[in-house]
């Protein structure tokens, strides 16, 4: 009854039914789940299995409920894993204490995988590839954590820990824990975020110097760096295809490539930074190249935002997929946080711009725990309106 109520008010309201009620084509419909600082699962750390367990299987139903036919769920946030793994401890985030496992003991990424896939969704596994330690000053470290065995490969910057990208035993290690991954489960992506260099601080430089040195071999310091990640990204692509080709390898990118006044083919926005200047991710050469199979721009703005308009990104992004999967990745966590996001129509707005954009064909949203508090009561939108019917996935191609 006030599932009707609000399906009625919302159609004569605000929001077009018409639009939202199309012949459902196939479109990616996915949530990103954070295990870091426990921002969306488990609710806090404990080593009791049926609390963590009780929590996954409430989450996934409200995103079934919702109409998601997906889940980016974060394995590997620093360097510790959700899963019983032969290279890294236990997370901090799952049990309290890195390197302590669950009560009574279980795989968490076995179950998760197994109740998403029972409930006709993808599971994509959400893997940091370069980020070590979350804070030198607070996070639990275990005695057989990588810092503790191979000390050479990091370097500090901020409060954090990272690999060197420019160390080609690191490469060989990060693609190990990731052909582990995709050898003993049957995730259906390997999905990396926006961190490869880290995001720069203001008036510090990142300490690559020697490594820079050593192994430049006659680039200037971005060709190599951008070369670090390039590389890396081929070991893994190549690594998860010849393991098991039906995973995916995607790319969850910041918003903005280049800005337009660094390059022709940028976007027309001003971002204070960029993939290919400052995190030396060319995503395009990626897509290019057939090296990863989707990408998901993260387009948290909203639209006539002064720096990166939402609508000049998605449009950019559509032209710019070279044949893969794009999917827009949408800020619902920004509901209410100044006055274009206490504006209903903003997020409808964007899902109406994505289905209406060639080229385009999901997208995602950041992040799970956002949908229980409902803002701008955008969960009962897609749930009544915009997801109310089941999407098949897309094709990859």
């Amino acid at each position: 009854m006030i599932e009707k109520f609000l399906a009625t008010a919302i159609c004569s309201g605000i929001f077009l039914c018409s639009s939202a009620q199309a012949p459902v084509k196939p479109e990616f419909r996915g949530v990103w789940v954070a295990t870091v600082s426990n921002i969306d699962w488990p609710d806090a750390p404990t080593t009791n299995t049926e609390i963590q367990k009780a929590a996954f299987i409430k989450l996934l139903d409200m995103h079934k409920r919702n109409g998601m036919n997906a889940v980016i769920v974060q394995v590997r946030p620093a360097t510790d894993a959700l899963y019983p793994s032969p290279f890294e401890p236990w997370s901090q985030w799952l049990t309290g204490k890195q390197g302590q496992p669950p009560l009574p003991y279980y795989d968490p990424l076995e179950f998760m995988l197994s109740e998403t896939h029972k409930r006709g969704m993808e599971f994509h596994a959400w893997m940091n590839p370069y980020r070590a330690v979350f804070n030198i000053n607070g996070s639990s470290i275990a005695p057989n954590h990588i810092t503790k065995i191979h000390p050479d490969w990091f370097l500090t910057y901020g409060d954090k820990k990272y690999f060197d990208p420019g160390n080609k035993e690191v490469q060989k290690y990060v693609t190990a824990v990731v052909r582990d991954v995709v050898n003993r489960y049957a995730v259906d992506a390997i999905h990396f975020d926006d961190y490869f260099y880290p995001y720069r601080i203001a008036g510090k430089e990142f300490p690559d110097e020697a490594g820079f040195r050593k192994y430049s071999n006659g680039l200037d310091k971005e060709q190599w760096r951008r070369s670090n990640v390039d590389s890396v990204i081929v070991m893994l692509s190549r690594t998860i295809r010849t393991v098991n080709p039906k995973c995916q390898f995607g790319i969850s990118p910041f918003g903005v490539w280049r800005n337009l006044d660094k390059d022709p083919d940028g976007s027309n926005t001003k971002a204070g930074q960029t993939n290919y200047d400052d995190l030396y991710a060319d995503i395009l050469l990626w897509l290019k190249n057939d090296w990863i199979d989707y990408v998901t721009p993260q387009l948290y703005w909203e639209f006539e935002h002064k720096a990166a308009p939402f609508e000049i990104l998605a449009d950019w992004w559509s032209k710019h997929t070279y044949g893969k999967n794009c999917y827009i990745g949408l800020g619902i966590y920004r509901g209410g946080s100044n006055e274009a996001w206490k504006d209903k129509t903003q997020l409808p707005r964007q899902i109406q711009k994505i289905r209406n954009t060639p080229g385009l064909t999901g997208m995602a949203f950041f992040s799970s725990k956002t949908f229980e508090k409902n803002p701008n009561g955008w969960s009962d939108t897609l749930r009544l309106n915009y997801f109310r019917e089941p999407a098949p996935l897309p094709k990859i191609r």
